[in-house]
């Protein structure tokens, strides 16, 4: 291959081209040359192409794998075969506080281990009794189930269980239908799992906060630490963290969320749901922020103090950022005059491909090509293009809830006129400029990246680093190029926060600066084999 790199818009017809041409006409639609000042409109949310390997996971994987998962004191029940338990099972590396008398289920992997004459006779009678066993064990305050694929085709009625055990047990229980095929990928279970949780969790308790300044974080999971080190910065600026969806979080906290004053949200695909539902429903305003990256973890900071107006909150966070800020200095510099101009890439889920820019552009590198796994095209082009897109068969296999103003508990925290004033300030409400806006003209953006493309760019751009899933993290390194797995961050983090940030600064530097991947001999050097 050439040292030069080619056009963004010549290695999008290679891609292309690879294909069959009317497999190429459909994949031409979610690789797109981007322009920030006006991002053109990608194919995004449908059914992978068949035959293709795709990064993507199930339903069930969206729903208990990632919403769900992480709540540490509720008995997470999957009423299924053994091996998609296990499949989501501590693979994200939540993380959870104990102490001080608090349960925690997370190290447990509970389920109904469905065998051939459970899928022949039914289950439901095996999924009660597996319940009750749970409660007679652990004595939770409350017990969720999860639909797998033999559910769905069988038949099994989860809900109907549920409120017979609810009343059985006095606890709350509840089931989530998130058979795997449901949807296209696991973002149809981030959003039956949010369903599931504001129809059966939030507002369940009402619970006066005495506090000047209240949020709840959306999406954001706890993955190696992360909200352990956003939690120690609010403290230390003064603000109350009500409730995380869902990492280091109790079933108390979820259902006294809705006393917030604020709901800010970091992954932005896998909560929305919830921020829209919970502000129609009590009043409460959201905003998108980014606590992935020093730089960005500070506006995000400044922003929350802002929708607050207190100037003695502002002038707290102001001194929180400059404190953290010099303590982190040395390392970033250092790092930056090694890493400066190096180039990365992202296929990652959730927020993450957009979040971790920030991370990057933070040490002086550069995001030459990027792209979600299961996005939709809001996530890309902005949730301004929301009304714009087309609702398929499998949007539609999605429940919608209808929500409305709760007579007694809806109380809008900043009036009409506030709200108004504040965003012709440049305030921005309920809105999130998506990925293109961020990235530079003439790069590529790439949706649901296959294998195949996945190998042709690597070959192409020659990154620095790759970062992606556990699916292609080896594939990759056989490449000669090292792989951040940053679903559930290989061993390391917390990468959130000015702590985090250092963290992720020294871990890049260490696995860009190490000899070793000079030495792989990448695929389209070797020569071919000798014939037989």
């Amino acid at each position: 291959m050439p040292d030069t790199i080619p056009s963004a818009e010549t290695v999008r017809d290679e891609l292309i081209k690879a294909y069959p041409s009317k497999v190429g006409k459909k994949r031409a639609k979610h690789i797109l040359v981007n322009d920030p000042a006006a991002p053109p409109e990608i194919e995004a949310n449908v059914r992978t192409i068949p035959g293709i390997i795709t990064q993507r996971g199930c339903c069930y994987a969206g729903c208990k794998g990632v919403v769900l998962g992480p709540i540490k004191d509720i008995v997470h029940i999957v009423h299924g075969p053994v091996g998609c338990s296990f499949y989501a099972w501590m693979s994200r590396r939540n993380q959870a506080a104990t102490g001080d008398g608090v349960q925690n289920y997370i190290n447990y992997a509970f389920t109904t281990d469905m065998q051939d004459e459970d899928i022949v006779f039914g289950g439901e009678k095996k999924l009660a009794q597996a319940v009750r066993e749970a409660y007679q064990t652990f004595k939770p305050k409350a017990i969720d189930i999860f639909s797998t694929c033999p559910v769905g085709l069988i038949g099994d009625d989860v809900h109907a269980v549920a409120r017979q055990m609810k009343e059985e047990l006095g606890i709350n229980v509840f089931g989530f239908s998130c058979e795997g095929y449901k949807g296209v990928s696991q973002s149809a279970g981030h959003h039956i799992a949010n369903n599931g949780l504001f129809k059966n969790v939030v507002g369940e308790q009402d619970k006066v906060i005495d506090h000047p300044f209240t949020i709840n974080i959306l999406g954001e999971y706890n993955i190696g630490g992360d909200a352990f080190e956003i939690e120690r910065i609010l403290e230390k600026c003064g603000i109350k963290l009500v409730s995380t969806f869902s990492g280091n979080v109790k079933y108390d906290d979820i259902a006294t969320s809705h006393n917030a004053k604020l709901n800010v949200v970091m992954c932005h695909r896998s909560i929305n749901y919830m921020a829209e539902m919970m502000e129609k429903k009590f009043g409460i305003p959201w905003f998108k922020v980014n606590f992935i990256g020093a730089d960005a973890t500070a506006k995000s900071l400044r922003k929350i103090a802002q929708y607050f107006g207190d100037q003695a909150l502002i002038a707290k966070v102001e001194a929180v950022i400059a404190e953290e800020l010099d303590a982190i200095k040395a390392i970033r510099a250092e790092v930056s005059c090694r890493l400066a101009g190096k180039k990365a890439m992202l296929f990652v889920g959730g927020s993450r491909a957009h979040h971790y820019q920030d991370l990057f552009s933070d040490i002086g590198m550069e995001t030459v090509t990027a792209g979600y796994e299961f996005a939709h095209r809001d996530d890309y082009e902005s949730r301004r293009v929301i009304p714009s897109i087309k609702v398929d068969a499998d949007s539609r296999n999605i429940e919608e809830i209808h929500v409305d103003p709760d007579p007694a508990r809806y109380a809008p925290r900043k009036t009409a006129e506030e709200k108004a004033a504040m965003e012709k300030a440049g305030f921005a409400w309920s809105d999130y400029d998506g990925m293109m806006a961020q990235m530079k003209k003439g790069t590529l953006v790439i949706d649901d990246i296959s294998h195949l493309e996945m190998e042709k760019l690597i070959a192409i751009y020659k990154p620095d680093i790759f970062c992606s899933g556990i699916k292609d993290k080896y594939v990759v390194e056989k490449m000669g190029v090292p792989c951040k797995q940053l679903h559930s961050y290989d061993y390391g983090g917390p990468y959130a926060g000015f702590k985090g940030a250092a963290n992720f600064y020294r871990e890049i530097d260490r696995m860009i600066s190490k000899r070793i991947w000079k030495m792989i001999v990448p695929p389209w050097k070797k020569t071919a084999a000798p014939a037989v």
